[in-house]
């Protein structure tokens, strides 16, 4: 994310040609600081409001739309998140920070394969990270892809041994995948799969 005083110094170099841009950015830049205290404050519409103010002041600003999808993010409202983080993602390609965050944002909505898209791209940026691995993991599995969930939750594991969630969602993964096994199993004329299923189902 763009540091805001580097922002403002970026913006400096333009002051003479441009006083009238140069003030935008410092008004942008006092709008941003206002959303950040409603944010820290978990005033999130407050904070929406404030980013909303920098960003009409100054379209550009990468932050504010960062920030706000956040905050979208906070107050359930996914797909206007989605929105916010798609824009910063446009200007910066590279950004993990926001492919992770609306990777978020679309298993709140059920968008998995777009999810596994999105992690698919922070692991091409960042091989060794731990949780989009996990995530993407829960993104599979939400899709009934247990075994590739699985794969996911292992590679996890083994970047991070200790990590309780990843043994939790692979434990919760062979589970499912065992209880689809035991069902199509049953539905063939399997009794022993039909008593598994009512064990497990208890």
């Amino acid at each position: 994310m763009i540091k805001l005083n580097a922002l403002f110094f970026l913006c400096w170099l333009l002051v003479a040609a441009n006083p009238a841009f140069s003030e935008a950015v410092v008004d942008a830049g006092f709008y941003f600081d206002r959303g950040n205290s409603y944010y820290n404050n978990e005033e999130y519409d407050n904070a929406i409001k404030a980013y909303t103010q920098a960003i009409s002041t100054y379209s550009e600003y990468i932050d504010a739309y960062h920030n706000r999808g956040l905050a979208y993010y906070k107050s359930g409202k996914y797909e206007e998140a989605i929105a916010d983080f798609s824009k910063v993602i446009a200007k910066n390609p590279q950004s993990v920070q926001d492919y992770n965050s609306r990777a978020l944002a679309y298993l709140k909505t059920k968008q998995y394969n777009e999810a596994v898209g999105d992690y698919n791209k922070v692991i091409s940026i960042s091989p060794n990270s731990a949780e989009a691995y996990h995530n993407r993991g829960i993104a599979y599995a939400n899709s009934g892809k247990f075994d590739e969930a699985i794969d996911d939750y292992n590679k996890a594991i083994s970047i991070r041994p200790k990590d309780t969630n990843a043994y939790m969602s692979r434990g919760v993964a062979y589970f499912r995948k065992a209880m689809a096994d035991f069902a199509r199993a049953c539905d063939a004329g399997s009794q022993a799969a039909c008593d598994n299923v009512r064990q497990l189902s208890k």
